[in-house]
């Protein structure tokens, strides 16, 4: 089979490097392993647990008064997880179908099996040998596991074998781990009862946060059944028959509950992709090194998403995906914005755009800072939702917007209005201070930040 364009994985970003193809006139095609068709991010990654996040939510505001009564607990429990992963599984299987329609539609093809090369054009495809132009790798990742470590799938799992949980929603739980994926699902399974402890080496949970922003979610997460253990480093975890597993740390304290999740990170999948035969090397972490194009050191194989390293996000490996693909075949680009939002789907959620104020003071650069508090908006009274809050980072120069930082609800969807203002440049508070919102929202309290910040310059000034 001879292709203009082979696209390896069909996650965020090859979904989109094929599709941007295709609609260039290439003849494409995709190659994905059996049953995994949207790639990790449909079904082990982000798709799922953003969808487990949604069920607690749901469960946790419905759970039933009666789940006290000492002779339905285990049922109640079994109930109540199996309710959590059907309603993952059912999403998983609609993603899959919208990403099977839009290759259909815009004639893509997909080509099941394991990728392998033979050369740095030549792909085999399970029985199927495909030549191809150009060459896009976005396979994505797996969870790390360090060899230490003997994960069961029951009692010492990792992220994706925390999607097999059937028995019951644990009572305890050790997350090992204090990034992304280990505070969401920390965060999840604390408002759902179970006792969890957050073990880490660094001395801040997300140590990129705000430090204010991060102070006041660990703040909620142990109001949610979460401790924290850090600057602790696991030395041993063992399995303990009918009782869960064992984790011994350096400081010689021992953590015993009935599930430990690994969350220390993840490995590029590349280990089977057979590159010594393209003269691509990986990392130690199987990442692959490429240009501000998402160009390899072989001109015509790019490398996209998170096997392309940081930021390792759904969102950005669709536009890089989109880039390469344009470059590959010559056309008119821009590269990928610096004003990338992050998102935690956490509970409550984390959202930042920009710079942090432990940034700005190292790099000796004057602002003030506005606040608005869920408390203090209608909607957060009226949802009973007071935890939140957004904050402002703003030049004393120009009045431009620095940073926007918020936790709670709606966070990730917040955080855009910032984006968009800081895109603007100079003078974007004056922007937030005459606009009006809609009231009431929590979008409002972005006017109310904006004020903040103004009265203090006012002050100062």
């Amino acid at each position: 089979m001879e292709l203009d364009l082979l696209v390896i994985g069909s996650g965020p970003g090859g979904q989109r490097a094929a599709i941007q193809a295709a609609k260039l006139g290439r003849h494409v095609a995709v190659a994905e392993r059996r049953d995994r068709l949207g790639g990790v991010s449909i079904h082990t990654g982000t798709i799922p647990s953003k969808t487990l996040r949604q069920a607690v939510l749901e469960q946790a505001a419905t759970r039933p008064l009666d789940v006290l009564d000492p002779t339905r607990i285990e049922e109640t429990e079994r109930i109540a997880i199996q309710q959590l992963m059907d309603r993952a599984a059912a999403v998983v299987a609609a993603e899959t179908a919208i990403t099977r329609e839009q290759f259909r539609r815009n004639r893509v093809g997909l080509l099941p099996g394991d990728a392998v090369f033979e050369d740095d054009h030549t792909v085999r495809v399970g029985d199927e040998q495909v030549r191809a132009g150009r060459i896009v790798i976005a396979v994505g990742t797996r969870p790390a596991r360090p060899s230490s470590v003997a994960f069961d799938d029951r009692t010492i799992i990792d992220s994706d074998g925390l999607l097999k949980l059937e028995s019951r929603v644990p009572r305890t739980m050790t997350v090992v781990g204090a990034g992304v994926i280990g505070v969401e699902y920390a965060s999840m399974f604390g408002l759902l009862g179970t006792k969890v402890t957050v073990v880490d080496q660094r001395d801040r949970v997300l140590p990129w946060l705000d430090g204010e922003i991060g102070e006041a979610f660990q703040y909620l997460l142990r109001r949610n059944n979460v401790t924290f253990r850090l600057r602790e480093k696991v030395e041993a975890v063992e399995a303990v028959d009918g009782r869960g597993a064992k984790l011994r740390l350096n400081s010689g304290k021992e953590i015993l509950s009935e599930t430990v999740l690994y969350a220390t990170g993840r490995q590029g999948d590349t280990e089977q992709l057979g590159l010594a035969s393209t003269g691509l090397e990986c990392d130690k972490r199987g990442r692959l090194k490429v240009d501000d194009q998402y160009r390899t050191t072989v001109p015509h194989i790019f490398a996209v998403g998170d096997v392309a390293g940081p930021p390792g996000l759904a969102s950005t490996a669709m536009e890089q995906g989109r880039i390469a693909a344009l470059r590959a075949f010559e056309q008119p680009v821009e590269e990928l914005p610096e004003l990338i939002p992050v998102g935690v789907y956490a509970i409550p959620e984390l959202a930042m755009v920009g710079r942090t104020e432990e940034d700005l003071t190292d790099a000796a650069v004057p602002y003030v800072c506005g606040i608005a508090r869920w408390s203090e908006l209608a909607r957060g009274v009226i949802t009973g939702d007071r935890d939140g809050m957004l904050k402002l980072l703003v030049s004393l120069e120009d009045r431009s917007v620095l940073g926007v930082h918020v936790l709670g609800t709606g966070a990730t969807d917040l955080v855009h209005v910032g984006q968009a203002v800081m895109a603007s440049g100079a003078g974007g508070l004056d922007f937030l201070v005459t606009a009006v919102f809609n009231y009431p929202t929590f979008a409002e309290s972005y006017k109310v930040a904006a004020l903040d910040a103004a009265n203090r310059i006012r002050a100062i000034s």
